[in-house]
């Protein structure tokens, strides 16, 4: 007859592989197995084994063996790393005109970046193929081959469901993530994970921007349209059907009147001021061309004092400052961090944000500008990519070569 704790043991071999390998992989450096000891409760023995048993799958790594500092008696400590080359992530931020992929290792270190430009006009098929190419291509910038990624996280504009589906009603971009996502599996084997672009640049801005250390965020994609990624309590939240932070409630907000970004306004009111043959520094910028006026256009030019350029700016703080206002109201971030396509240069909005912020809402965030620029989505998508390594790593199968590649530079005492 089988006993309880006969049926237990392959429960607790994996929760002890599980502790064992949190431990390793939350340390930048090697540990000794004493280290290991203190943080799982482990006796010597079981963390020993546990330790080789990741090992030989490939998560872990021994490095030689030596004394610890002060210890010149005895036998040697063994010394374990986290392996982060057992496997790699791709992070994906599908853009309204390009894709940008970036290829990181498990410790989410950037190895290569490829960009992608993006036609509408072409077939989701097409789409597909050039996403395999630039795969591709980044695979041989970072020394590695296709079938090392082990995970795939997408970021797109689109409401995306807790449980990774897609909720949006718009068929193009189901058929273009129905055509990346096939294309990506086909290539490399992968799981492949979706996500609203807005979520990831929250992630992104926690693990890597200016949010690190805050747990109540909204992060506002301010491009061409607005979107929120919101944190609350270190949680992302998406709501029923995935519609957290979706803003097209902002139609119906006195002082904005729609979810057009701040790069698609600078463009539109610069192009505006420019055909009205108002005397701005714009329109120099431009060669006199309103349609080849730019958000950059627009900034830079108020930077220098045009006097149309800043009465845009204005004007685009004000707006912002009534979106924040009511993501305030709604759920009380810590922080409102503006990320996106021209987040370099909405610093010279923050002021005049920060001015008209408390008479528009009794709970005022902070407001602040990413760090992470137009990565901030693929910088997120790969932390998205790395939570999904980190809580399914026993279900996940290495690459051969690279399990061998392990084992092989492993070294016992």
């Amino acid at each position: 007859m089988t006993s309880s704790s006969e049926i237990n043991q392959p429960l607790i071999r994996r929760v002890n592989l599980g502790k064992v390998l949190s431990v390793l992989a939350a340390s930048d450096d090697a540990v000794t197995g004493t280290d290991i000891i203190a943080a799982t409760g482990l006796t010597r023995a079981t963390a020993h084994a546990v330790c080789n048993d990741l090992i030989r799958l490939g998560w872990v790594r021994e490095l030689p063996a030596r004394r610890e500092s002060g210890n010149q008696l005895g036998r040697p400590s063994r010394w374990f790393a986290f392996n982060e080359r057992a496997g790699h992530v791709l992070g994906i931020d599908i853009g309204t005109h390009s894709s940008t992929l970036l290829l990181a290792d498990l410790r989410g270190r950037p190895l290569s970046v490829e960009r992608v430009p993006i036609d509408d006009r072409e077939p989701a098929v097409e789409h597909g193929r050039q996403v395999q190419q630039a795969v591709q291509r980044a695979a041989v910038v970072g020394q590695l081959e296709v079938t090392d990624i082990l995970v795939v996280a997408m970021g797109f504009a689109a409401r995306v469901d807790r449980s990774g589906q897609i909720r949006s009603e718009n068929a193009y971009s189901q058929g273009t993530f129905e055509a990346r996502r096939d294309a990506l599996a086909d290539i490399t084997g992968a799981t492949v994970l979706a996500e609203n672009d807005a979520n990831l640049a929250a992630l992104g801005e926690c693990w890597r921007g200016a949010a690190q250390g805050v747990d109540d965020l909204a992060v506002l994609l301010t491009g061409e349209r607005i979107g929120a990624g919101l944190l609350e309590s270190g949680r992302l939240l998406h709501g029923n059907q995935g519609g957290a932070g979706e803003m097209a409630y902002l139609d119906r907000v006195e002082g904005v009147g729609n979810a057009d970004g701040i790069a698609l306004l600078a463009r539109t009111w610069g192009a505006e001021a420019v055909g009205s043959q108002t005397k701005t520094m714009i329109g120099d910028l431009a060669n006199g061309d309103p349609a080849a006026v730019t958000a950059e256009m627009v900034f830079s030019a108020a930077a220098d004092g045009d006097r149309a350029a800043r009465a845009i700016l204005d004007r685009l703080a004000t707006r912002l400052a009534n979106v924040i206002a009511t993501i305030g109201t709604f759920v009380n971030p810590e922080l409102v961090v503006v990320a996106g396509a021209v987040s370099q240069s909405a610093g010279a909005l923050l002021e005049a944000i920060n001015d008209q912020l408390p008479a528009l809402t009794v709970t005022p965030p902070r407001v602040a500008v990413s760090t992470l620029g137009e990565s901030v989505v693929s910088v997120g998508a790969v932390k998205h990519a790395l939570d999904y390594v980190q809580r399914n790593a026993l279900d996940i199968e290495l690459a051969g070569a690279t399990a061998r590649s392990a084992a092989a530079s492993t070294m016992h005492p």
